[in-house]
């Protein structure tokens, strides 16, 4: 390891009486120049408070906390620190927060322009500095957030969770970004939900309820479960239905859908099971299949929740049909001489899941406002429960439950007091108030924070309160956009158990994601969408066998054996990508020709995703 930059030991942190559980609960942990620390846990674990306190933002009830080995507020100048939230002005230009930031940090007026220039060739922000930041999207948010954290180079750079709410292009460009600031020696935090950035990491620390888990190389944690991964494949039922059963099981602690396979994760001290015993009749194949620190990380946890949610139980079956829920013809979409959508077409059957998947910026949020009313095209036609929009938006709305990208939660008020505004607002009879609210808590796994101000809830709990909030009517159509950002494994998967139990009710759901595993598990039909168009629509594993294959093979190693291997198998007739560490190679088995060896497994969305939205990651 490299220079001690930063350094926690017996940290304690409470909040409220002395009698009160420790957010953070004698914690020790070392962060070196010149590497990235991964900082990991579920919601409410204790990651942020961790940051604020290496930020000196917050005074820690117990413990010692060093900068170069003195107290944080001694050594601000030393430090960079990007916020999960409220880092930027958004009524303030690109230029203008560059200038705030340089103000507060004292950047001399000769180093400006010069300062200036780097960052924004550095975060390719130079041609949009004189746009409102409130106007761009997510991945430029960020890239402008690490710009203005790194307004004075920094020895230390304190990132909390910047990868929440970007596509996966523009987060491994911002890890790219990031990862070429090791060269200079500054010693990077990273707090993410993410756990294939986790992956990436030198370092990782695990927390779970303010202790510390875990600690040591992201390879320690996987390999404590190496030949407990499985990839079950040739399916002739849905594989939908089969994790959901896999989930049941009591042998199976975790699994996703990955392309036309399933991953699953084997308890400890049972033995793989075999086709038969999972088949149920069908033909499987079982292999054991590399396994991702998510695996490790879902299993020190405890595991993550059955297939089938029972949070869904109490909510009402809406009779199937066979009209249309949604139908939109020729949706197009103008801001002056922008065209955020363009004459897109799909239509939503009673009881299905449609996933919008593209990048920010792809035209997706767009969709859902003209779909809500919130925004009226400016050509085609759009029918929402039988309902013409924009003229009977109110009544198509009176039906529907919306769970917004951002959050506009009256942070006052407590949990309880914002579902009670909303049963109210969707005109929920008074009589029927109460059951329907504890039955959204129940839904939303709140029930224990009902009386809680929104203001004290962690990011992960305000997601889970919209999404409550969205269901306190038990509407038919269930809008969500963008609806597990930042939240941890357990409790994402926690809400796509209860999603796809209310399509089993009959709700029928419209969601955008640019979590292509969140779309993979859940989505009936998928429309990737990319520049405000619909480059692509289909059933998930269709479009994988269609546009990439049913095989990839990865091959790992230094930067210049990745390129050798590159070269030789673009020679050979294969399409290639490069993703972090590792070159993937597509379609391997129907090309001619020999690919070089590597990690063979199933193809995903995922590589549907890059290949359709035109992102060569380096």
């Amino acid at each position: 390891m490299g220079e001690t930059v930063a350094s926690a030991s017996n940290l304690i942190k409470r909040f409220g009486s002395p009698d009160s559980a420790p957010a953070l609960d004698d914690i020790d942990i070392r962060i070196a120049g010149g590497e990235i620390t991964g900082l990991v846990g579920p919601d409410g674990a204790g990651k942020t408070t961790l940051i604020r306190i290496l930020a000196g933002l917050m005074a820690p009830t117990g413990g010692e906390v060093a900068i170069l080995g003195r107290p944080p507020a001694e050594m601000l100048d030393q430090l960079g620190y990007m916020p999960q939230r409220f880092g930027l002005y958004e009524d303030l230009t690109v230029r203008q927060n560059l200038d705030l930031y340089a103000d507060l940090r004292a950047l001399p007026p000769d180093e400006r322009e010069a300062t200036y220039s780097r960052l924004l060739d550095f975060t390719d922000l130079a041609r949009f500095q004189d746009r409102l930041a409130g106007k761009l999207s997510g991945g430029m948010k960020q890239k402008l957030g690490l710009a203005c954290a790194l307004i004075r180079t920094p020895r230390m750079l304190l990132l909390d969770e910047p990868g929440v709410g970007v596509d996966p292009i523009s987060r491994r460009e911002l890890w790219a970004m990031v990862g070429n600031l090791k060269s200079e020696g500054i010693g990077i935090l990273w707090s993410t939900a993410y756990l294939d950035e986790a992956e990436k990491c030198d370092r990782v620390y695990l927390l779970n309820e303010g202790r510390l888990l875990f600690d040591g190389p992201p390879n320690d944690l996987t390999d404590r479960i190496r030949d407990r991964v499985i990839s079950v494949s040739d399916f002739t039922d849905s594989r939908r239905h089969f994790l959901t059963g896999a989930l049941d099981r009591d042998d199976i602690i975790d699994g996703t859908i990955q392309g036309r396979a399933v991953r699953l994760l084997v308890r400890d001290d049972r033995p793989i099971p075999t086709a038969q015993q999972l088949g149920g009749g069908q033909p499987l194949t079982v292999e054991t299949t590399e396994p991702r620190f998510e695996d490790g990380f879902i299993e020190i946890l405890g595991g993550g929740p059955e297939g089938t949610s029972q949070l869904a139980e109490r909510y009402r079956t809406i009779p199937l049909t066979q009209t249309p829920v949604i139908e939109a013809h020729d949706l197009t979409k103008r801001f002056g001489e922008f065209v955020a959508a363009k004459n897109m077409n799909f239509s939503i059957g009673r009881g299905k899941i449609f996933g919008l998947l593209g990048p920010n910026g792809a035209g997706k949020s767009t969709t859902m406002r003209m779909l809500t009313a919130q925004s009226i095209a400016d050509e085609g036609e759009i029918d929402v429960l039988g309902h013409r929009l924009p003229e009977e938006s109110k009544a198509a709305r009176a039906r529907c439950g919306v769970v917004p990208q951002l959050d506009n939660l009256d942070v006052e008020l407590t949990v309880r007091q914002n579902l009670a505004v909303f049963a109210r607002l969707y005109r929920v009879p008074r009589a029927d108030r109460d059951a329907a609210i504890e039955r959204a808590l129940e839904m939303a796994n709140l029930a224990a924070r009902a009386d809680a101000v929104v203001d004290e809830l962690s990011g992960g709990m305000r997601r889970r309160l919209l999404v409550a909030r969205g269901l306190v009517h038990r509407p038919e159509l269930l809008l969500l956009d963008e609806p597990t950002v930042g939240l941890d494994p357990q409790v994402r998967s926690e809400l796509w158990a209860l999603v796809d139990e209310l399509r089993s009710e009959g709700v029928t759901i419209l969601m955008s994601t640019h979590y292509i595993e969140e779309a993979e598990r859940l989505a009936d039909e998928v429309a990737i969408m990319a520049e405000g168009r619909i480059v692509a629509r289909g059933r998930p594993h269709e479009l994988v066998g269609e546009h990439v294959g049913r095989e990839v093979v990865e091959v790992y190693g230094p930067p210049a054996q990745l390129r050798e291997a590159e070269q030789r198998a673009v020679g050979e007739g294969y399409a290639t990508r490069r993703s972090g560490p590792a070159l993937a190679i597509l379609g391997a088995e129907r090309a001619n020709g020999a690919v070089p060896e590597g990690y063979r497994r199933p193809a995903s969305l995922e590589d549907v995703f890059v290949v359709l939205t035109g992102a060569e990651i380096e």
